[in-house]
């Protein structure tokens, strides 16, 4: 559901609506209500959770396959953690832990790269040109890596793959933002987060079943299957609807109109007598206009000064406290750890007391299984619980898992052999903090970037906020097999200190914004929009006819 607010005029609205009908009932589907204060109103196409992704079918489809991007992005992350101990890969090149980092980090930092370029185009070109021209970035890396041979090679196909993991972790949940119904926007968003640790436990598995192949196809077989999932895309992105918000702010409304239409499952016909969508069309017409004309920008512009531009906004004092939440929600979300249980799994495993080869795999890829069942309540609670408790309580359990797993290794890794089940407490406490991770952090911090931006930086500001995360990602790939072999207790504390830390920002910084419309965010950030801008956008959305319309189909009369 979306919660709106309007100026209903100059005259003194105390008349509520009748208690009634509460929920005035549309005919091709949904609701709409305008709250007894006359100012606000809320609609729906439809039920939430399950329900509503249901019923939404269409635009749940679409955000599924756009959501391969992120099953990309999880393959890559779960298949190199088998990889990396595999006989023939070992004995073929043997590595430090420094080129080991190094190799590892090389498909984050190309990932920083692709998220940024991302942002460009994305704003110069159709949201799925960008993502078919990212998955061909993304294949012919992975074609390098399968056919590598040396290491510089297979690290240069990392860093080349990483460029089209990278922008397409920035595209997939962009578009998904920009074409969910209101009401299971978080859900849809959260598919993001599901195909990611879906991704990463394929990628573990796969290798894990590959390991004992013959020669390097032992780990050219893993590498190579992940062209598939990227052809997929590629191909299939050309029969998904464009996004009705970036044709509204290229002043294509009767192509938005159409699309929007199709993602709410309504019929050319319908859709020009159904206010559900009117008012969301005149929702995102209001916004564009209201971007164009604060910025001074013409929002169907191009040009390396209009670029410029709209990167420096996102650090005008209108917009900062969004972008620090953008970048602080990734940088929270590495910092948790979880990227270095998938990719040094069989390492953190022996840190910990496990030994055998069978055995320490085989409960690293429990992390990912674990992962990936806890974030399936994830997509159906989040819009009902809220961002901010998931996030306060996902940092609590995570930083005590953390500070166990410290003070367990510290006082038993000089000898493990008389304190087994200290270890298999850890193991314990690794899974308990994945599960609160899958819940909270994983899913939220795909959903958050996208929600807090407006239209005119959105691309921008999730860009930014998805480079954070690379950037976080590969200072976390680089360092964790050095911090390992310094100090494997202070490598846990680290992240159970990130955790605490992490809890009070969530505490005391970040909003709540579950089932807060993209264009009613401004108000979630009080001072961050002015009295001029509301003003500004009571009178396009009063010119546009969208308060008329509310008040027509809600049958309130302000006389």
């Amino acid at each position: 559901m979306e919660d709106h607010h309007f100026s209903p005029g100059d005259s003194d609205i105390s008349q509520p609506l009748l208690s009634s009908t509460p929920h005035h009932r549309i005919p091709h589907g949904g609701f709409l209500t305008l709250h007894a204060d006359g100012h606000s109103y809320t609609y729906a196409y439809g039920p939430g959770g399950i329900r509503g992704l249901l019923h939404n079918y269409y635009a749940l489809g679409c955000a599924v396959f756009a959501s391969i991007g992120g099953l990309t992005f999880g393959y890559d992350q779960g298949v190199i953690a088998n990889v990396l101990v595999m006989k023939d890969f070992t004995q073929r090149w043997p590595i430090g832990p420094w080129e080991k980092g190094v190799m590892t980090a090389a498909l984050e930092l190309g990932s920083l790269f692709g998220a940024l370029a991302a942002g460009v185009l994305a704003d110069r070109q159709s949201r799925r040109f960008t993502i078919a021209l990212a998955c061909a970035v993304f294949c012919l890396g992975s074609a390098l890596q399968c056919g590598a041979t040396s290491l510089n090679q297979l690290t240069w196909g990392r860093a080349v793959g990483g460029i089209g993991v990278g922008a397409l972790s920035m595209l997939s949940p962009l578009y998904m933002a920009e074409i969910s119904p209101p009401e299971v926007r978080g859900s849809l968003m959260a598919l993001e987060q599901f195909s990611i640790v879906l991704g990463a436990v394929l990628g573990f598995w796969v290798g894990f079943f590959t390991r004992n192949v013959d020669g390097s196809n032992s780990w050219r077989i893993p590498l190579g299957i992940q062209l598939g999932p990227g052809l997929l895309l590629a191909f299939g992105c050309v029969f998904l609807p464009p996004s009705p918000r970036l044709l509204v702010k290229r002043g294509r409304n009767e192509q938005a109109l159409r699309s929007l239409a199709k993602l709410r499952l309504r019929s050319t016909e319908e859709s020009a007598r159904d206010p559900l969508i009117q008012i969301e069309l005149l929702e995102m017409q209001a916004e564009a206009l209201l971007v164009a004309q604060t910025s001074g920008t013409d929002p169907k512009a191009g040009g390396i000064r209009a670029e410029a531009r709209s990167w420096a906004q996102l650090f005008s004092p209108k917009f900062i406290s969004r972008t620090s939440i953008g970048i602080m929600m990734m940088f929270f979300q590495q910092w948790s750890g979880i990227n270095a249980l998938l990719y040094y799994g069989p390492t953190l495993m022996h840190s910990i007391g496990l030994q055998g080869d069978a055995v320490t795999l085989m409960v690293s890829g429990g992390i990912g299984i674990v992962q990936f069942l806890a974030v399936l309540p994830a997509i159906v609670y989040i819009d009902r619980v809220g961002r901010k408790p998931l996030l306060r309580g996902g940092s609590t359990v995570m930083a005590l898992a953390h500070f166990c797993i410290s003070i367990l290794v510290w006082r038993s890794e000089d000898d493990w052999a008389s304190h087994s089940f200290a270890a298999w407490t850890s193991v314990g406490c690794v899974y308990l903090f994945t599960a609160a991770y899958g819940i909270s952090y994983g899913p939220i911090g795909w959903v958050l970037p996208s929600e807090v931006f407006p239209l005119s930086v959105r691309s921008k500001g999730v860009s930014l906020s998805t480079a954070s995360n690379w950037f976080n990602n590969f200072l976390i790939g680089l360092i964790t097999p050095v911090l390992m072999e310094t100090s494997a207790p202070g490598t846990f504390l680290v992240f159970a200190t990130a955790c605490f830390l992490g809890y009070l920002w969530s505490t005391y910084y970040v909003p709540e914004t579950a089932n807060v419309s993209l264009e009613e965010m401004d108000a979630v950030f009080g001072s961050s929009a002015g009295r001029e801008d509301q003003e500004l956008k009571n009178q396009i959305e009063q010119e546009l006819g969208l308060h008329e319309l509310v008040r027509q189909w809600t049958g309130y009369d302000e006389n």
